[in-house]
């Protein structure tokens, strides 16, 4: 990823808290995806009263992608209003194992900070689709 590519994403990742819908928690979350083509595409978290019903930014992101066409995800960025790094949930890391094991994983905390991870360092012992065989 060039030091352009990078920037933009993160950029869009933290523009994307903007269209938060956390009425409930007040905990936005902004996400953007780069792709092996190049493209960038956004998410952010969607709350809805009946919480299991919430979608998080990072699988928005991903499944905007995705329904694309999209399959070669080369990055993530995660943006919070939290100074601290935070990681994504279970149900994000899990998507995240299935649809973009080898991206890059950028978490940007309130400072506009970055901490890079590889999304295989995220779910150790995860469950994936050679279980089912």
């Amino acid at each position: 990823m060039t030091k352009e590519e990078f920037k933009n994403l993160c950029e869009i990742a933290i523009q994307s808290k903007n269209f938060s819908l956390s009425m409930y928690s007040n905990f936005r979350v902004g996400a953007a995806v780069l792709t092996k083509s190049g493209k960038i595409f956004s998410g952010t978290n969607i709350e809805n009263p009946s919480y299991s019903l919430t979608i998080c930014a990072e699988r928005v992101a991903l499944f905007k992608a995705i329904s694309e066409g999209e399959n070669q995800i080369y990055a993530i960025a995660i943006s919070t209003d939290k100074k601290k790094f935070l990681p994504p949930c279970g149900a994000c890391r899990q998507v995240i194992f299935d649809l973009a094991i080898n991206s890059e994983i950028i978490l940007i905390n309130s400072e506009k900070k970055t901490k890079k991870l590889n999304s295989k360092k995220l779910l150790p012992f995860a469950f994936g689709k050679e279980h089912l065989k």
